[in-house]
């Protein structure tokens, strides 16, 4: 996966996440879009310093990575109920399919938990936002319209 294309695809989901939480009105699914927000703008972090759009910074990296692992610990919980509201990108798919859905939070959990340990210079970037990437990507590409 190219980073350029991964990081493109990073901030406009983030743009996206911004005008999307507007006027939602079930406060589950705004926890959810919050959740899912916050991993966007981290990963945007990320893929700002390995695009040389900002100064790498190992401790910023990291805890960009931190706070992605902790946001995908508890994304099975904010999705446990099947709530919706109109402008919720979640799809049916996730509670027929919860097992799987599950095992690819905790698996973006561990991932990002490894980077908060590991990032150590820009080189580390590149790797990073694949790995990240596409994890996010096969979760997006089943559950999320």
């Amino acid at each position: 996966m190219n980073l350029r294309y991964l990081t493109y695809a990073m901030a406009l989901f983030s743009a996206t996440a911004v005008l999307a939480h507007q006027g939602v009105n079930n406060p589950v699914v705004k926890a959810r879009m919050d959740a899912m927000g916050s991993i966007a703008e981290n990963m945007k972090t990320l893929g700002q310093m390995a695009k040389g759009e900002t100064r790498f910074d190992s401790g910023l990296a990291k805890q960009a990575a931190l706070e992605i692992a902790e946001h995908a610990a508890v994304t099975p919980t904010l999705f446990e109920a099947n709530e919706t509201d109109p402008k919720s990108e979640a799809r049916s798919e996730i509670w027929m399919e919860f097992e799987d859905f599950t095992a690819k939070a905790l698996e973006l959990e561990m991932i990002a938990l490894e980077l908060s340990k590991s990032i150590s210079s820009k080189e580390d970037l590149g790797p990073a936002m694949q790995s990240l990437g596409g994890n996010c990507k096969s979760c997006h590409s089943i559950y999320r319209n």
